[in-house]
């Protein structure tokens, strides 16, 4: 088993020319929804990041769009991207930990590019991590600390590094 290539991720996002001379970045007021949209969410974002408590935080996500999973638990200082949050999927019983970072936008000098993020069901996904836009994380599989994912992770799949490398392909169940 490989992990998913880098191509596959490309071709969920959607790529947009910079709309006018500047880099992209520049104009996120109007290809994001508004600055007011924008500042509701970073508040929202920022309040949750802080939350202790996991209900609270799995409603203050969905308050902004964000689609999560019963009993998923995201840590302390998680940063979700303020600009889509609604194109965030996580699925049940998912663990995100401290300090990851979960994008689904990329300004670049020239274009910009949009794409969603899907967390399966019972993932792991270590502290300090970060997802960039237009990636699936399979089911049951495990992110180590640290990782840049920047391609698919199949499900039950092992995945560490800066980018990511396959430590462990999904373990086949017993058959009793």
């Amino acid at each position: 088993m490989t992990l998913g290539s880098s191509q596959a991720r490309k071709a969920r996002l959607h790529i947009y020319p910079s709309p006018g001379p500047h880099n992209s970045l520049h104009y996120f007021p109007q290809v994001t929804g508004g600055l007011v949209r924008v500042a509701w969410r970073s508040i929202i974002v920022q309040i949750a990041r802080y939350t202790p408590w996991l209900g609270v935080k799995r409603w203050l996500y969905r308050s902004i769009g964000v689609s999560i999973g019963d009993y998923a638990s995201v840590g302390l200082m998680v940063m979700f991207d303020v600009f889509f949050p609604m194109d965030i999927f996580i699925g049940d019983e998912a663990i995100i930990g401290y300090n990851t970072t979960i994008l689904c936008h990329e300004f670049l000098r020239h274009e910009w590019r949009r794409g969603p993020v899907t967390i399966g069901r019972d993932v792991m996904i270590g502290a300090n991590c970060t997802i960039l836009p237009g990636v699936v994380i399979g089911d049951g599989a495990s992110v180590a600390a640290g990782s840049l994912v920047n391609r698919d992770v199949p499900a039950g799949a092992v995945v560490a590094g800066v980018p990511i490398q396959l430590i462990r392909a999904a373990q086949k169940e017993a058959r009793e």
